[in-house]
């Protein structure tokens, strides 16, 4: 085998990736990333309008974008989310599971619906969704790559103060189902990681930068700052990619270090 480029590895032209929760924050950047590498765009949320627009940015820049609105906590909406995807599109090369929720409260007082609601996005919808694109578009053509959107938030406790014991445990289990699934689906040519972000400014973290503030964040980083616009990129892109290809099982905090100073 006559060893290829850096830039050959990492190109994804014709391949497809359907990116979850895809409309806005880290599911976009991963979007861009992707389409950047060269790949074809399947978006997907809840909402249409904000689908339509995120699909407009991509397509500005360059990228072969579409999407298709649905509800990730909802079994029909997955399974309609992945028929709808390989029918456009012929096949799923890439899957990133990102579409999640978050619910804060003491746990002693932590309302059940409420981790219903987190647990069902963030854990049951990857596992239908992983399964069905597996089943449908991965393990006949003994090729995929499968990303599951994690979070430092799954690797131990949290500061004082934020309490989101649904969402630690959702992504706890999401490292977990990624260990295994590689183990099961790795025979299939099947890669399954998992990235760790940790604080990056959001909608879905809004209120907890409004309460704590951006200084006092960053002050917890080794690096001193917060994840910005950039920094999934390059790790979304080797998961994807065959520079990636050897790769599988594993999770990897982005969050300027906390995890090395807190534990994770």
């Amino acid at each position: 085998m006559t060893p290829r480029t850096i830039h050959k590895l990492f190109d994804l032209t014709g391949k497809t990736a359907l990116v979850t929760g895809g409309s806005r924050g880290l599911g976009l950047q991963m979007a861009h990333a992707l389409g950047e590498a060269g790949a074809k765009i399947m978006l997907s949320s809840r909402k249409a309008q904000d689908l339509a627009e995120a699909a407009a940015e991509l397509k500005a820049a360059g990228i072969d974008a579409d999407w298709i609105a649905a509800d990730c906590a909802k079994e029909a909406d997955i399974r309609m989310l992945a028929d709808e995807s390989i029918k456009r599109s012929g096949h799923i090369d890439i899957l990133v599971n990102n579409a999640g929720a978050a619910w804060g409260a003491p746990a002693e007082d932590y309302p059940v619906e409420a981790w219903d609601k987190v647990m069902n996005l963030n854990i049951r919808g990857y596992f239908i969704l992983s399964q069905h694109i597996a089943r449908h578009s991965m393990i006949a053509r003994k090729s995929g790559r499968i990303i599951n959107i994690a979070s430092i938030a799954g690797l131990g406790g949290n500061p004082s103060g934020m309490q989101t014991i649904a969402y630690n445990t959702s992504k706890g289990a999401a490292i977990n189902f990624t260990r295994a699934l590689a183990a099961e689906w790795g025979a299939y040519g099947i890669t399954v990681n998992a990235i760790c972000p940790g604080f990056f400014p959001s909608k879905m973290t809004m209120g907890t930068l409004k309460a704590l503030g951006e200084e006092k964040l960053a002050a917890h980083a080794p690096l001193r700052r917060l994840g910005d616009d950039e920094d999934l990129k390059g790790l979304c892109v080797l998961y994807a990619s065959d520079a990636g290809k050897h790769i599988t099982g594993q999770y990897l905090a982005v969050d300027g270090g906390v995890s090395i100073v807190t534990g994770g």
